[in-house]
């Protein structure tokens, strides 16, 4: 079903909006994807925060034309979904993992910030932590000494309580 004018420049406006606070964009071909394998994959892109949209080429190119992502244009060629996203590594997470079981779905392209990806890449920058594992990891590192230094001062007088505690019960033997 074709688009009246209207309707693209909505549907244009949107993914304009989008892009503009992205900092990756992941391409891929869905041809062969049932209507069942789609719906997972919108499921989970939306769970981790990844805009999810099967665009005409001609809309997408029109859109990134005067965008960082311009770069992008050549690659788009074929029935693709667009996978857009805030986080680095999200889009290429989402399209990785369900690329697993579904091999039907291509990853074709992508691009971060001002560099094209091809498969090599997002499917290197998939294995790096989210933004949040990272925080997650960085401020368990950061309690360790702090930890560490809480159980040691702690130990001084637990260990004193437990030899008075000895003391205490040989003496109460020994009477």
């Amino acid at each position: 079903m074709s688009l009246n004018r209207q309707e693209k420049e909505i549907v244009i406006e949107e993914i304009t909006t989008k892009i503009s606070d992205a900092q990756s964009i992941v391409v891929a071909e869905y041809r062969g994807l049932n209507v069942a394998s789609v719906y997972l994959l919108r499921k989970s892109a939306r769970d981790a925060g990844v805009y999810l949209k099967v665009l005409k080429n001609s809309l997408a190119r029109r859109v990134i034309a005067d965008s960082r992502f311009k770069f992008l244009s050549d690659k788009l060629v074929g029935p693709l979904i667009y996978c857009i996203s805030s986080d680095p590594v999200a889009a290429a997470k989402v399209l990785a993992s369900f690329a697993k079981n579904n091999d039907k779905l291509v990853i074709k392209a992508g691009a971060l910030s001002s560099s094209l990806l091809d498969y090599d890449d997002i499917m290197a920058l998939a294995i790096i932590p989210s933004r949040e594992e990272l925080i997650a990891k960085l401020m368990a590192t950061m309690q360790a000494p702090v930890t560490k230094f809480v159980r040691t001062i702690n130990e001084v007088p637990t260990s004193f309580v437990r030899v008075l505690s000895a003391i205490h019960d040989q003496k109460n033997l020994s009477s």
